[in-house]
Order: C-alpha cells, then structure tokens, then sequence
C-alpha cells in the first residue's frame, strides 16, 4: 500500500498506530495465503483495503453500546469479522467475536491470523445451522446469502435483544420485500462509506411472520 493511500485509510478510520499495523499485518497475511487458498478474488486484492478492509470496518461502529458477544458468520478471509476483531482489540477489548467458517482451510486461515494478531477471537469449523446458538448480542455477515436465508441465521444465533449487521448492495429493497413475506423485524438502513448502492442494515426484533 503506498504511503498516501495508508495515510487515507488510517485517516478514514481513524485509529491508531498499532491498531493501524495490526491490519497491515493481517493484510500481508491474506496476500500471502491467497495464493493457495482462494480468500478473495484475484481481480479485488488489488483493492484490498477499500473494497474489503475499509468496507468491513464500517459496520463497528455500529455496534451497541455495551455488547459483549459478536458472531461473524461465514467470515471466508475475515471479512467483516476479522477486521472488526482488529478495531475491537482497542477500542472494545472485553468484546468476544466468533468466527463461522465452514471450509476447514478458511477456518485455519483465521486461526492462525488471530494468533498472530493477538485477537481475543474464537474460531468454528461447522455450518451455520449446524452451529449450537450462540447467542450473540451482534450478529454480523457480508456477501454470504440472501436477505431472507441471513434472517433465519440471526434469529437462531442472536440473544433476544441483540443486533443484526449486514452489508448489503443495491438489491437490498428486493431482497427486503423478499425477507417480508417470511419475517417480521425492525430495521434500520445506514448508507455505505465504499459504495453508493450499498446499505449496512442493523436488524433486530426478528420473528416468523
């Protein structure tokens, strides 16, 4: 990453000095493992920061207020639950985040990230409904499935008042009229800081319609 473009994203994030190495670490990282494990595309990890660290860091600071637990779920290379993990190690250290991850070689992935990261972080090799509940206070996923599938996820994962954060692009208002038709649930839209069809949606209250 060259020098102006760090000095953007430290900027854009706003943090410090060692949290900013600890996601410079990480993204050395992905590189390297990406060339036997396909993490991300190849055609995005030029665009690493902006399209997948910058993105998945946007959804922290909606985290509530006095959240203990945080359940990623599908998190492949990290995204959004590694980098989150990163911001949290200072700003929130007694907040515990779980990465879901069934493909066994992703899952190592993290595991040895967040070792050498010093993460307070949990890593599961299972399915997402095969999972016990987690009982999480957030529940988070990026570019994992439908609005309507991420729904049933958070409600069996999340605890009764807690929170679910997704990214979500410019399918959203479909996907939300889709997700209608089976739940029911409160939700609130925040627009994208990396892209301008995409939303963040805080999701809670979720029940069968």
């Amino acid at each position: 990453m060259r020098g102006n473009e760090k000095e953007a994203v430290r900027a854009a994030l706003d943090v410090s000095r060692e949290t900013m190495a600890r996601l410079e670490h990480y993204a050395a990282l992905l590189e390297k493992w990406n060339a036997a494990i396909n993490l991300v595309s190849r055609a995005s990890l030029a665009d690493l920061w902006a399209r997948h660290i910058l993105d998945s860091a946007q959804i922290f600071a909606l985290c509530p207020e006095g959240a203990r637990s945080w359940a990623d779920l599908g998190s492949g290379g990290g995204f959004p639950g590694l980098v989150v993990a990163i911001l949290a190690h200072e700003a929130a250290p007694d907040l515990e985040v779980t990465l879901v991850e069934s493909d066994t070689r992703k899952a190592a992935f993290l595991a040895t990230a967040a070792r050498e990261l010093g993460l307070n972080v949990a890593v599961k090799a299972e399915r997402i409904e095969a999972l016990a509940p987690q009982a999480a206070d957030v529940v988070s996923a990026r570019a994992l499935a439908p609005l309507t599938e991420l729904l049933g996820f958070a409600a069996r994962h999340l605890a009764p008042k807690g929170r679910a954060l997704f990214l979500k692009g410019a399918t959203f208002p479909q996907e939300r009229a889709a997700a209608l038709a089976h739940w029911s649930f409160d939700v609130q839209t925040y627009p994208s800081k990396t892209d301008a069809e995409g939303v963040i949606l805080s999701i809670g209250d979720i029940a069968h319609a």
